[in-house]
């Protein structure tokens, strides 16, 4: 077996021309398309950095597939209309189940996972799709019926993951760019994606992991220590990722993944304290904010929404406000706000956990109990509690109305919140009351509530 047949094939120029090449110039060739194998000459390009890169994102991306799922099951969207945000959903919602209210900071754990894995897999993405751009131009499309099975897996897979973080990306920043909702555009497109996934997956793992095994390839020297491209290629039978003509090298494959880790790092370090207590929140700086300032005293925690963004007026909140409480006989009763704090009071410590990662520290509410005021509303608790329908004075933007689950209206930690740490609830918090509810996403905390109806699960 020759020196050179395996680990580096013949010398560049014994190379018979690749396939779609320009014509040699001087005995080289010059490619000139980006389906010209010589078009690509970057030296770090092989199967095993593609391997690597490949299996970091196999784990990622599984851990944000799955945290997505139970986000969207957080929601309880079998519960409509309030909280059914992709109405065609048809089999893909089979995952669904009663979303728990133990441990309360269930939320804030996984959609912070979600977030904060997606943001730090962003540079590993970036490098993967370098790492693998030469055949997304690979001519011809398709050689054979597997082959173009793959390609067209390639594409979903390529537009779904871009897709799917961009949107997530700017969602988390409060950037609703979309064409439509972001809830029905981001689930669908997570499925689509996720089929193309699987197929990828399931032709390419046994390939990456026989590369793997096979161990590293030479690293590549730069400067003084510089060694021939022709020296430190790799194998590359079937992937056609090594470059044919490589350009000289100016780092070492130790030196990318070193770029690629550190930003991983870097963006970890700007977004978990986001969902963390202590001083890593001042450097979530990639946290949302939504321009909203976080108010003063017990009040000053983060808000996405203050009230004159809803179109809520302190006037509507007054002294003429009444929360009204329908129950299973129809009957509404309406109530202030000075006989809802005659009422007996209780005690919570919960966090505010929202979709776009960021949650806050356990705030102490205190208010009247979901389930007290299902007995005020004609039920029997030994017969077992209702969901509740939950309306708010909100008039823009989503969720003005959020429907609970029974387990949700039996804990005894969810309230009709009335002040947190001892104070009134700000304005912009929502003065006069919330809901406020263990492990619930932080759109079903509804602010401004103005009417609770009874039974709307049964």
């Amino acid at each position: 077996m020759g020196d050179h047949s395996i680990a580096a094939g013949p010398p560049p120029d014994e190379r018979p021309p690749p396939r779609g090449s320009s014509p040699p110039r001087g005995g080289r060739t010059a490619p000139r398309l980006p389906s010209d194998a010589g078009f690509w000459r970057s030296p770090l390009r092989g199967p095993w950095l593609t391997a690597l890169l490949g299996v970091v994102l196999l784990v990622g991306i599984t851990v944000v597939f799955v945290t997505g799922l139970l986000s969207y099951a957080a929601y309880n969207p079998d519960l409509a209309p309030a909280n059914d945000q992709t109405p065609e959903r048809g089999l893909l919602g089979f995952y669904l189940f009663a979303w728990p209210t133990d441990p309360h900071w269930l939320y804030r754990l996984t959609q912070g996972l979600h977030v904060t894995v997606g943001v730090v897999l962003v540079p590993v993405l970036l490098a993967k799709l370098w790492s693998v751009v030469p055949k997304l131009f690979t001519l011809p499309p398709a050689r054979s019926a597997a082959h173009a099975l793959e390609r067209v897996s390639l594409l979903l897979l390529v537009g779904g993951v871009l897709f799917e973080f961009v949107t997530g990306l700017l969602n988390v920043q409060l950037d609703y760019l979309f064409p439509g909702s972001f809830y029905p555009l981001h689930f669908y497109g997570a499925w689509v994606f996720a089929a193309a996934f699987a197929v990828h997956v399931a032709l390419r793992l046994p390939k990456a992991v026989r590369v793997l095994r096979a161990g590293a390839p030479d690293d590549l020297a730069s400067g003084r220590r510089r060694r021939p491209a022709a020296a430190v290629r790799e194998p590359d039978r079937e992937t056609g990722l090594v470059a044919p003509e490589p350009a000289g090298p100016t780092l070492s494959r130790r030196g990318a993944l070193g770029v690629v880790g550190g930003g991983s790092v870097l963006l970890l370090g700007v977004t978990v304290g986001q969902n963390l207590d202590g001083p890593l929140r001042r450097t979530a700086l990639l946290a949302p904010h939504g321009g909203t300032e976080p108010g003063s005293g017990a009040n000053a925690f983060q808000i996405n929404k203050t009230a004159g963004a809803v179109g809520v007026t302190a006037e509507e909140t007054g002294d003429g406000w009444r929360l009204t409480v329908e129950g299973a006989d129809g009957r509404k009763r309406r109530y202030s706000r000075a006989q809802l704090l005659a009422m007996p009071q209780h005690t919570a410590a919960l966090p505010i956990a929202c979709v776009e990662g960021w949650s806050t520290s356990d705030q102490h509410w205190s208010g009247v109990r979901l389930r007290d005021l299902a007995e005020l509303a004609g039920y029997d608790p030994r017969e077992g509690l209702p969901g509740v329908f939950v309306s708010s004075l909100q008039r823009s933007g989503a969720f003005r109305q959020a429907a609970l689950r029974d387990n949700q209206v039996r804990d005894p930690r969810s309230l009709l919140a009335l002040r947190v740490g001892g104070e009134e609830l700000s304005l912009d918090h929502g003065y006069p009351a919330r809901v406020i509810v263990p492990a619930a996403p932080g759109v079903h905390n509804t602010k401004w509530v103005s009417q609770l109806s009874f039974g709307a699960d049964r």
